[in-house]
């Protein structure tokens, strides 16, 4: 194994179109799955890899054991070219940006793509960094019930209305220099996962 694929657990080749959609996962579910589908066909991606996250330094309780949060994800998607990974806690990173610093060092020549939904564009000013992750990597947003108009005009999007990329031309994403970011009206999966915690469907 390579020095780079075992601090990171992924084996990933040079010019591989990769898109990175990180969270704490508790749990994975449907909604996640189908817009790792979209993404992997309006963005033209190789593989998507969900990085689960140790813990969220937005949300003030942890989230359940790590292995538990992986284990529920690989039961809720089932495709080769989706890696359920721990990179983070290999890593020993908390913030995205330092994350993204992190796997491009380790993994060069790998055409990184940054994938949210569009709840979280709409908070990303409030992300550590947040500069540093939209200079480091092409970002793909999501639609998400709810959160269409107000991502759309949030000061993540103003900031950078000059690096946005036609959703006509999403399947170039993975190709563009960074800062580049493309919104995606994709179908939507009304689920989330505070809402499967909340019905009881996922015990901590």
């Amino acid at each position: 194994m390579a020095d780079t694929e075992h601090s990171t657990g992924l084996s990933l080749p040079r010019g591989t179109r990769v898109g990175l959609l990180g969270g704490s996962f508790d749990p994975a579910h449907a909604g996640h799955a189908h817009v790792t589908r979209e993404a992997l066909k309006r963005f033209g991606l190789d593989r998507v890899v969900w990085l689960v996250s140790p813990g969220n330094p937005l949300k003030a309780h942890g989230p359940a054991p790590l292995a538990e949060r992986m284990a529920a994800a690989r039961a809720v998607v089932d495709d080769p070219r989706v890696t359920i990974s721990d990179a983070e806690a290999r890593l020993g990173t908390r913030y995205t940006a330092e994350t993204l610093f992190h796997l491009r060092a380790r993994h060069p020549g790998v055409r990184f793509v940054w994938l949210m939904g569009a709840d979280n564009l709409r908070q990303l000013h409030r992300w550590d960094n947040w500069h540093g992750i939209m200079a480091q990597v092409p970002v793909g947003v999501l639609a998400r019930p709810g959160g269409r108009m107000s991502a759309q005009t949030s000061k993540a999007a103003r900031v950078y209305a000059h690096a946005r990329l036609r959703q006509e031309a999403a399947h170039l994403l993975p190709l563009m220099e960074a800062p580049a970011w493309c919104f995606l009206n994709v179908p939507m999966v009304d689920l989330s996962s505070s809402a499967i915690r909340a019905g009881g469907g996922w015990k901590r």
